[in-house]
């Protein structure tokens, strides 16, 4: 069969777009080789809709060896009994949630989006907030950090019947403990979504949810660096004392009623090629070396705060305990919007993003807050001494947002800065 050119083309635009520029989307990171071929095996070409043991097609004896690999290394890595690997996204993983624990018009509470929340979490266009009945926890507008006393009041206002935990622009770590407290008084259910923070939170370096939170969700492919992907995870499982049913009106375990609720209940068949490619990752997230990574991915973050924070810049709660840091760019520049530094840091080969700061002024279209992260970075080997050097740019840009021979200028040391640090062994 005849190349496609025109894909190939731009797959090898896109892997030089990588190789030369600063990657700093929180949420991106860069997986191994060994996860990229995982991903990109035969293993694409099986349907295996059901559960390892139970499926609805005949063949999947060896895919479900792969699955179950990943559902122990998965367990292990988080010290759970249950983990359910399948869901395609992050999102996905919270609408199966939600399915299992909410009827259509039920009340949730999450943090605000405006706050730094998910738009999984309530938004009115996602299906959160089109199904059920969110309402929302917000910061502190002296703090930034997560308004607690704030929360138990709306929760114990509105009794919510689930309550989540998470964020996906929030540097401060997550008092759980507090959170089940809030979520007993009502009788809700409280889950975590730590899709951001995960691989933090797995190798100890956070607080862990599953001390307090009845389940998790998160994402496979941030902090965790593996493919793009979903999961849900229990440390116990449990006969739900809140009476919640399968759609047939069955009463079952927990664990039942999120299997059924992610297949068939949002999704057809798994992503196989996706789940050993995951079953990779998990296995590299249990090694000394990942440990050693995820360890400088926080002191790169430390680092990186301080420098902003040093240049005049508003760091939103004052700094991180995580991989992230929310700008707010008002305090240093007040005429420049996120959006304008978005744009005008691509043409510098320095990839972050816009993102609404806490009560913010602006639309989310336009903004007032970058979002900033350290995990791709730090997986191309950058350290401490690196973070300086990369806010100086960045600050640069800023400073001269119009001046197109400065934007050539930093291109140029940003493109030198990354040769350093090759990317791809293929």
């Amino acid at each position: 069969m005849k190349k496609d050119t025109k894909v190939f083309n731009l797959i090898r635009k896109e892997k030089q777009r990588q190789m030369h520029g600063i990657e700093l989307i929180a949420s991106e990171n860069f997986v191994s080789d060994q996860v990229l071929k995982a991903m990109g095996s035969v293993m694409t070409n099986k349907y295996a809709e059901g559960y390892p043991g139970k499926r609805y097609y005949g063949g999947c004896q060896i895919v479900d060896q792969t699955e179950e690999i990943a559902i122990a290394r998965a367990c292990e890595l988080f010290n759970a009994t249950y983990a359910n690997v399948q869901p395609h996204s992050g999102a996905q993983a919270n609408m199966a949630v939600m399915l299992a624990c909410l009827k259509p018009g039920d009340t949730f509470m999450g943090l605000d989006l405006a706050h730094g929340g998910h738009l999984s979490h309530g938004s009115p266009v996602n299906s959160s907030g089109i199904l059920y009945n969110p309402v929302a926890y917000q910061v502190s507008p002296e703090t930034g950090r997560v308004d607690y006393d704030n929360m138990e009041k709306v929760a114990l206002e509105k009794k919510p019947k689930l309550i989540i935990a998470g964020a996906s622009a929030y540097s401060r770590d997550w008092d759980y403990k507090r959170m089940r407290e809030v979520a007993d008084k009502v009788g809700a259910i409280l889950m975590a979504d730590v899709s951001h923070p995960s691989g933090l939170i797995a190798r100890g370096i956070l607080n862990d949810p599953l001390d307090y939170c009845h389940i998790i969700t998160t994402t496979t492919h941030k902090t965790l660096r593996g493919p793009r992907g979903g999961m849900i995870l229990m440390r116990d499982d449990f006969e739900n004392p809140w009476g919640l049913t399968t759609p047939k009106g069955e009463v079952k375990m927990m664990s039942a009623l999120l299997n059924s609720a992610v297949f068939p209940g949002v999704q057809g068949g798994p992503l196989e090629h996706v789940i050993a490619s995951k079953a990779v990752a998990f296995g590299e997230a249990l090694s000394d070396e990942y440990f050693e990574y995820i360890l400088q991915v926080k002191k790169n973050a430390t680092v990186m705060a301080k420098a902003f924070t040093d240049r005049g810049y508003n760091i939103i709660s004052g700094g991180t305990d995580n991989h992230l840091m929310l700008i707010d760019l008002r305090s240093k520049f007040p005429e420049v919007t996120g959006r304008m530094v978005e744009n005008t840091l691509v043409q510098a080969d320095i990839t972050v993003n816009k993102n609404m700061v806490p009560f913010d002024s602006r639309s989310p279209f336009q903004t007032s807050g970058l979002r900033i992260g350290t995990p791709a970075i730090t997986t191309r080997g950058l350290k401490e001494e690196h973070m300086e050097p990369i806010v100086e740019m960045i600050d640069d840009v800023i400073s001269h947002i119009d001046d197109s021979a400065k934007l050539t200028a930093v291109r140029e040391k940003v493109n030198e800065m990354m040769s350093e640090f090759p990317l791809f062994a293929w």
